[in-house]
């Protein structure tokens, strides 16, 4: 039996040993979105750098940028990844082609992210990531928790659905398949695709005032550092809406890449539509 025991042990050791072996130590992210999973999915020792907007603070666009502490962050540059000498390389898949092509003829791996366009695809590329990198596990878990959040969302969702617009910087509005899930999930009908779009594909603040959703939801960072972008979110004209529309300040920076961070902005949303739903 302690044979048995030993030989069970210096197997369990050898496997262990041979996965740590294949896991990449020295990862460089080059793009926001595949910085939020590279962060979430190993520990800071093995990864070589990040994206400069990973860290960025005017405007803060990520939601790591407090926590990824010491770091590197780069640009998403051939020399300044090779000097790295990473063991692989994160891309997403069409945004920079001649930097995957350069990493390529280098000999470097390099692992292009494919776009998650709705909710089942992003438990498909985190289930990807969590291969390439090594860590199902950590992979799963992240998945079991945007599962506890959209059931929770669903759970606190009010019917019928509360009509909602998320205003977002430069007078866009969120909208996509993706969004459309969210929304559904937290118990939201989105109001941009009824509303008049100018040629930039952007939402006027008068047609805003004339649509007055019941929810108006502008995704800014409350009392965040001012920025040209939010000069629509923060039109004087709004105030036009009181009495008709509840307007609510809201960081939803996790709307800008798909991951299963998307799981926390549902409950958030849910909450929104809960709140006014009984008022």
């Amino acid at each position: 039996m302690r044979i048995c025991h030993s030989l069970l042990a210096a197997i369990l050791i050898a496997v262990a040993t041979t996965r740590a072996q294949a896991q990449p130590q020295r990862i460089v992210s080059t793009n926001l979105c595949t910085d939020e999973y590279l962060f979430r999915l190993v520990p800071a020792t093995r990864i070589a750098a990040l994206s400069m907007l990973a860290g960025a603070r005017h405007p803060e666009v990520s939601n790591i940028a407090r926590r990824i502490g010491t770091i590197r962050r780069i640009s998403p540059d051939a020399e300044q990844v090779l000097n790295l000498k990473p063991d692989l390389v994160l891309l997403y898949q069409g945004v920079n082609p001649r930097l995957a092509a350069q990493l390529k003829a280098a000999g470097v791996r390099v692992f292009e992210v494919p776009w998650a366009q709705n909710l089942a695809a992003v438990r498909r590329v985190t289930r990807q990531l969590g291969e390439v990198l090594g860590v199902p596990e950590r992979a799963e878990t992240l998945l079991a928790e945007m599962a506890r959040n959209l059931a929770a969302a669903r759970a606190l969702a009010p019917s019928p659905a509360v009509s909602a617009l998320i205003y977002e910087p430069n007078g866009y509005a969120a909208s996509g398949a993706i969004v459309a899930e969210l929304m559904g999930d937290a118990g939201l009908v989105n109001a941009a695709p009824g509303l008049v779009h100018s040629r930039q594909g952007t939402i006027p603040v008068e047609a805003v005032i004339a649509a007055a959703p019941a929810l108006l939801i502008l995704n800014q960072v409350p009392e965040g550092a001012p920025s040209l972008a939010d000069a629509a979110l923060n039109d004087p004209a709004l105030a036009a809406l009181k009495g008709r529309t509840r307007v609510e300040t809201v960081n939803l920076r996790g709307l800008l890449c798909a991951g299963p961070w998307l799981g926390r902005t549902a409950l958030r949303l849910a909450r929104l539509a809960h709140a006014e739903a009984a008022r």
